[in-house]
């Protein structure tokens, strides 16, 4: 499985944007976002099972942020809203075989390469 994640740029704050993963493959049941801000350890973000309705988010974006797939496409999404500064980071998708949403990258078996995300206050 390989992943192509895209979507990011230079955002001022309370703005939005709409990163995309693009997966080749499949054999993969979960997938997730995680993001590294400069100098900081890559950090889960949210992650989808198979159905919309499984899905799980760290509290600082849950409310702003959405998480999405399409299955048929073989695409995940993160919809993003009122960013704030803090939320720059290197923002990377990763899909998992496990069939359970968990927050351990060691647990995703696929990385995308990632994209960049600059929020301007």
């Amino acid at each position: 499985v390989q992943l192509q994640a895209s979507g990011g740029g230079f955002v001022q704050a309370g703005d939005s944007l709409r990163l995309s993963c693009q997966a080749s493959g499949r054999g993969f049941n979960v997938m997730a976002w995680f993001r590294q801000a400069p100098g900081k350890v890559r950090e889960f973000v949210a992650a989808i099972g198979r159905t919309s309705d499984n899905t799980y988010y760290i509290d600082s974006v849950r409310g702003r942020f959405t998480i999405s797939r399409d299955n048929a496409k073989n695409m995940g999404f993160l919809q993003m809203n009122s960013l704030k500064p803090d939320d720059t980071a290197v923002y990377y998708c990763a899909a998992a075989r496990t069939e359970f949403l968990t927050i351990l990258k060691n647990s995703y078996e696929y990385w995308g390469q990632g994209t960049e995300v600059t929020v301007s206050s």
